[in-house]
């Protein structure tokens, strides 16, 4: 069994945002950590390695030093990875990058297809789904939990207050939640044998079918109009009055603003 996991190397947003002139993340200058959903469904792949012995090949597109991730994941268990970069590549929205990395994916043998279920960076959850898309084969997102049974899967789906037991035959891709499991720790074993491994690195050009439409920033869609950092709220108005009174402030702002 061949389960391609997709993460994604994500901005850690604890130590500020920085932005390029034309409002994309300036990637290089910020901390990056591997984006939560992605790792729990690399964790999730990797529970299924253990169980029915397959090969774990992970992929990820980004900057030259996204293959950090790539060693994060050898650490933690998988078995191969495939860095997808090229200057050509970069400014890419959710259509321009699934396109591109279902590119990639063409280049491989794969019975199952896992990604997060979105990204920190973007919120979107486009991707995974649109990886799905392009390469034709059954989409579950939102997955808690995956099984296998023969050449089908097995995939239990969180929606809204219940769950979903769904089956869908193999090739497919799942997207996982970041609550579907808890990842595991990299081994010190583990992390040495990461940097003995070697990282398969694709650019533009051995992505034979993908559409230079499709590529990059101006194969892209969706332009950002405005981006700024969060902004923080002021500190509002104080007032300092007994129970009876208070009652009549609030509903008198109520009233005020129309809420009731």
């Amino acid at each position: 069994m061949k389960i391609v996991v997709c993460v994604k190397q994500v901005p850690d947003t604890k130590n500020g945002v920085v932005f390029n002139a034309d409002g994309t993340l300036n990637r290089a200058a910020m901390d990056k950590v591997m984006n939560p959903d992605d790792k729990a469904g690399l964790e999730v792949a990797l529970q299924l390695k253990e169980k029915y012995d397959a090969e774990i090949t992970v992929v990820t597109m980004g900057i030259p030093d996204a293959d950090a991730v790539l060693r994060e994941a050898f650490a933690m268990g998988a078995d191969k990875g495939v860095l997808i970069t090229d200057r050509v590549l970069g400014g890419a929205d959710t259509w321009a990058t699934s396109s591109t990395i279902a590119a990639g994916i063409r280049n491989l043998d794969y019975d199952l297809i896992i990604t997060g279920r979105q990204a920190i960076d973007g919120d979107t959850a486009q991707v995974g789904p649109q990886i799905g898309e392009h390469l034709g084969i059954p989409v579950i997102s939102y997955a808690k939990s995956v099984e296998v049974e023969g050449n089908n899967i097995i995939v239990e789906r969180q929606y809204d207050d219940r769950t979903h037991k769904l089956k869908a035959a193999m090739p497919a891709l799942v997207t996982c939640l970041a609550e579907a499991t808890t990842p595991r720790y990299m081994t010190p074993g583990g992390i040495f044998d990461a940097f003995e491994k070697e990282v398969t690195v694709w650019g533009r050009n051995d992505l034979k079918d993908l559409d230079d439409a499709n590529v990059g920033l101006a194969g892209s869609p969706t332009k950002i109009a405005k981006a700024s950092d969060k902004v923080r709220k002021g500190a509002g108005e104080k007032v300092t009055l007994d129970p009876t009174e208070s009652v009549k402030y609030i509903m008198d702002k109520l009233n005020e603003k129309h809420v009731i």
